[in-house]
């Protein structure tokens, strides 16, 4: 806090000599001092009506404080960055989770994947509706859900996880860390990665620090299994075996654990039975999240100015004492910060409060900042009214958020113009690329286009015709288009029925195989 307090503008701490100047000119210009040039002193003293020698406050005091307060006020004191009212209250998180052989040892219950998918559970359960990604690992790693507020179809996946599903044996969190680093690249808001495993192997530390060094997400390690260790969990009732036909009984490796978090600086715990090992990394992530919004010098620094002005009220009251000049107190309080028409608050001020307090039609009518209107029109479903708040800003988010509004009032061609523009001036943005995806799929298509596309119509839609020449066709081309990974996926959970387990397969397989046919040989 002190390392970081400063004054917005500070040019208004010269008032303060101001002030000081004006009491010592009053004070020693006083009557008294006037009359000593009249009377002789020792005659003064008896001519002289005192109510006593009690120190009493007069208006000077209180003048000199009011305006020394208001100076400081003015100046803009803060020690914090402000959030944006239209940022994610949450960290975005990513979950990456070791499914190594290891992690079917049984010295926690049921075995440590299993109670490092419970403590996932419970960590979801927690976090409201945050956005939060999978991924699974062990010799290579894979992305099993993007960011997502899903709860039903993350839980559906995370079942579905298990050591059968990797294509390669081991244990390599460094791919894991860059496909983490991959998914909150096109994020605003510093996020968190979090690690279930039961090691850390010291070829991956390099990663990490490099890591650490580059960017604002943070990284957490739960440690799942005991300094005892168990056996490996085989089928139902085997266990894994070395090669003389003794079980396999791996232990936690805590050694690795404590270095790596001694090299890279990450938090690291261990699993515990009740729930304080999720509450401590729910807290974790948010703290993390605050430091790194403190380190973003894009970030507005809050004005605790105006808090200034509530001490000035205060001592305003004792002006209307009787004997006081009201009309000077009055002049005073109306130079204190924020006092004027608006009271104590600048518009964008009032417009914050009443956004926090979920009344966006009151907070769109108060905001000056284009932005900010703009959400808070969008919140409040004035969705025209957000657009021309967001078309006065040039910029990419604006582009996308009219975007937005237009697939809101659904226009969705005027959304895919301003998504492409948005992707133009920063290319790669996930989110951007998602939704102009959705809206050309969303533009109606014009009837010469839908018959052009089915073919020519040889029979009317209440006549029903069979093909009696089966295994038969007509030669001829046919365009064949590229899909797009997001079609492809798509497409794959179209296909997938019952068993979510051989569709991670099968995906983890492709994978593997393209990642091993791209890399240089």
């Amino acid at each position: 806090m002190f390392e970081s307090f400063h004054f917005l503008r500070p040019e208004w701490l010269l008032a303060l000599l101001v002030s000081a100047a004006f009491f010592f000119v009053v004070r020693f210009s006083s009557q008294e001092r006037q009359w000593r040039r009249l009377i002789a002193p020792h005659l003064l003293r008896h001519l002289k009506v005192s109510a006593g020698g009690g120190f009493f406050v007069r208006p000077l005091h209180l003048i000199t404080a009011l305006t020394t307060l208001g100076a400081v006020g003015l100046a803009g004191p803060t020690w914090e960055r402000e959030r944006s009212p239209f940022a994610e209250d949450r960290a975005p998180l990513v979950v990456a989770l070791d499914v190594s052989v290891t992690m079917n040892a049984i010295d926690v219950q049921p075995t440590r994947l299993e109670r490092a998918k419970q403590k996932i559970r419970d960590l979801l359960s927690g976090r409201e509706g945050g956005r939060t990604a999978l991924i699974a690992y062990a010799g290579s790693a894979h992305t099993v859900l993007p960011l997502s507020d899903d709860a039903s179809i993350f839980e559906t996946f995370l079942s579905a996880l298990s050591t059968s599903v990797m294509p390669i044996e081991g244990q390599d969190p460094s791919r894991a860390l860059a496909l983490a680093e991959e998914l909150l690249s096109g994020e605003e808001t510093p996020g968190s990665i979090l690690f279930f495993t039961d090691r850390m192997p010291t070829d991956s530390v390099a990663a990490f620090v490099d890591h650490r060094d580059r960017s604002l997400d943070s990284v957490m390690v739960l440690a799942v299994g005991t300094s005892e260790g168990g056996p490996i969990r085989k089928g139902d009732s085997d266990f894994e075996t070395d090669g003389s036909g003794r079980r396999l009984v791996p232990k936690l490796d805590t050694e690795s654990l404590n270095r790596f978090s001694s090299e890279t600086g990450a938090f690291v715990a261990s699993v515990t039975v009740g729930d304080e090992d999720v509450e401590r990394v729910g807290r974790r992530i948010q703290t993390d999240l605050q430091a790194a919004r403190e380190e973003d010098e894009t970030a507005r620094w809050r004005d605790v100015g105006y808090y200034v002005s509530f001490p000035v009220a205060l001592l305003g009251v004792l002006w209307f004492r009787k004997g006081w000049t009201v009309r000077i107190g009055v002049a005073v309080l109306l130079l204190m910060p924020g006092c004027s028409a608006d009271v104590w608050l600048t518009p964008d001020q009032q417009g914050r409060r009443a956004y926090e307090g979920g009344d966006f039609e009151a907070a769109a009518s108060r905001f000056e900042e284009p932005m900010w209107r703009g959400v808070a029109s969008y919140r409040a479903g004035e969705y025209e009214s957000a657009i021309e708040a967001f078309a006065r800003v040039d910029s990419a988010d604006a582009y996308f958020n009219v975007g937005d509004a237009y697939m809101q009032l659904e226009d969705y061609e005027r959304a895919a113009s301003n998504f492409e523009t948005a992707l133009a001036m920063r290319a790669g943005w996930p989110e951007a690329e998602d939704n102009l995806a959705l809206a050309r799929a969303l533009i109606p298509r014009e009837p010469d286009e839908e018959t052009e596309q089915g073919g020519d119509a040889t029979f009317s839609a209440d006549e029903v015709q069979f093909d009696d020449k089966a295994d038969q066709g007509t030669e001829g081309e046919v365009e064949m288009t590229a899909l797009t990974d997001e079609q492809l996926q798509e497409m794959w959970m179209r296909r997938l029925t019952d068993s979510p387990a051989a569709f991670l397969r099968r995906r983890f397989a492709i994978e593997t195989a393209l990642s091993a046919e791209a890399e240089p040989r």
